[in-house]
C-alpha cells in the first residue's frame, strides 16, 4: 500500500463535510482503509479520517499503542475502522485535555469533549459497530470524527492561552513527534 500526504489547516478540502460511504467491502475501500493504516503508522498517529488525505468520504480509523510517542501514557484504544459515524453524547458533563492533530503539526490545544459517548457506524465489511466509551477512547472518535464535519480541533479551543507549540508546551513529546 501507500502512505499519502497530511492536508493541513488551510487547505479548503478539510473544511467539508464528509460524503457517506456508500458501498462496504469492495477493492477500493480495503485499498483506501490500508493507505490510511499505513499513513496513520508513518507518522505515529492516533488517528486517521480520510478527509485528511484528500478522500472526502465518511471514513476514520483509529487505535492506540502503549509506545505511542505523541500520546504517551494514554490508555489503549482498540484498533477500528469506522464508516458513516454517529456520536451520542452520554449525558452533558465535559473533559477539557490536550490534542495534537496531525493535520495541524506542531501546535496543541486544550480542548473540551464530551466525556462519555456512544458511537455506531459500520466497520469496512458493513458489519455494525455499537460501542459506549469514555475518556481518551471518546476523546479520541470525537476528534477524529470532527474531521468528517470539517472542523478542526483549533475550532473547539475555549481558551487560547492553553493552545500553543508543542515543543514549547510538552518538549519531551516534541522531541519525539516527527511534525
Amino acid at each position: 500500500m501507500s502512505v499519502h500526504d497530511i492536508l493541513k489547516m488551510g487547505d479548503a478540502r478539510l473544511l467539508r463535510v464528509a460524503e457517506p460511504v456508500q458501498a462496504f467491502d469492495t477493492p477500493e475501500l480495503h485499498v483506501l482503509i490500508a493507505d490510511m493504516r499505513d499513513t496513520m503508522a508513518a507518522v505515529n498517529g492516533a488517528g486517521l479520517a480520510a478527509p485528511q488525505i484528500g478522500v472526502n468520504l465518511q471514513l476514520v480509523i483509529f487505535g492506540s499503542t502503549a509506545h505511542n510517542p505523541r500520546y504517551p501514557g494514554r490508555p489503549l484504544v482498540p484498533p477500528t475502522v469506522l464508516v458513516n459515524p454517529v456520536i451520542t453524547p452520554l449525558g452533558a458533563d465535559e473533559e477539557e485535555d490536550w490534542e495534537g492533530c496531525l493535520s495541524v503539526p506542531g501546535l496543541r490545544g486544550a480542548v473540551p469533549r464530551w466525556s462519555r459517548i456512544r458511537y455506531t457506524g459500520f466497520d469496512e465489511w458493513g458489519q455494525t459497530i455499537d460501542r459506549t466509551v469514555e475518556g481518551f477512547h471518546a476523546r479520541l472518535v470525537q476528534h477524529e470524527c470532527d474531521h468528517l464535519i470539517g472542523k478542526l480541533y483549533p475550532m473547539r479551543v475555549r481558551d487560547f492561552s492553553r493552545f500553543g507549540f508543542t515543543q514549547v508546551l510538552f518538549p519531551q513529546i516534541s522531541a519525539a513527534e516527527d511534525d
